[in-house]
């Protein structure tokens, strides 16, 4: 099998919050990442992103990214995620056992692929005891998307009129939290949007539409990988 190898990645700039023991962190799930010290422990951390439709390893040694692996769309996450691993950890001349820490996507996203990629990431941590942080899906994407300063909102489409979005304002440390993580209808999300704000993600197709196309709408940035099929996505 062949993976596309990359140098960037949704990960790179993100720091999310680490549990112990393989656990994952409560205030990670409901803040989405933390920045600044909580990436300074570990100095190799393997990421895993699941939850959209084309998913990804990366790996980063003190916070910097070393190699990015997209898996192929076409075939099942849960068939490739293994073998992505063990190839990025082989073109980097890394070993399991030498990985600090794990963070994994926990959505939203589909159903399935979140539920291979935390039982993956939750079987590589068990035998070490490795830290696991949990990362929210828009939370990683608004971080790739923009700079310190920024504000951005992250929009996922989540099938039948409605979108998964969250607003961030990022810092040089942790990113404040404007717009919970949520599903909204395309009317309530236009409304509650900043006037100045970054969009990224598939669902921004749908704001446009809605809003005379796009009068009045921040600039999007290039599409991301959208979220599986409908029955995942729900």
């Amino acid at each position: 099998m062949t993976f596309p190898v990359t140098g960037q990645s949704s990960w790179s700039g993100c720091a999310p919050a680490l549990g112990s023991n393989g656990g994952v962190e409560s205030g990670a799930t409901s803040l989405g990442l933390r920045l600044g010290a909580a990436l300074n422990a570990p100095s190799l951390l393997l990421a895993l992103e699941s939850a959209l439709r084309t998913p990804g390893v990366a790996l980063l040694r003190d916070g910097e990214l070393v190699a990015e692996i997209t898996l192929p769309a076409t075939q099942p996450v849960s068939e490739q995620l293994l073998p992505g691993i063990d190839h990025l950890l082989a073109l980097c001349g890394s070993a399991l056992d030498a990985v600090d820490a794990f963070a994994v996507s926990i959505g939203p996203g589909s159903f399935t692929g979140l539920r291979v990629g935390v039982a993956t990431v939750k079987g590589l941590a068990f035998g070490g005891a490795q830290p696991v942080a949990a990362v929210s899906t828009l939370a990683a994407l608004a971080c790739a998307a923009g700079s310190p300063g920024d504000v951005v909102a992250a929009v996922l489409d989540a099938r039948r009129g409605e979108v998964y979005a969250g607003v961030y304002e990022l810092t040089q440390a942790e990113p404040s939290l404007k717009l919970a993580d949520g599903l909204y209808t395309v009317p309530d999300l236009t409304a509650r949007l900043p006037r100045s704000c970054v969009l990224v993600g598939d669902g921004v197709l749908l704001l446009l539409r809605f809003h005379d196309r796009g009068a009045g709408l921040p600039e999007p940035q290039p599409p991301v990988p959208s979220t599986s099929d409908e029955k995942e996505a729900r």
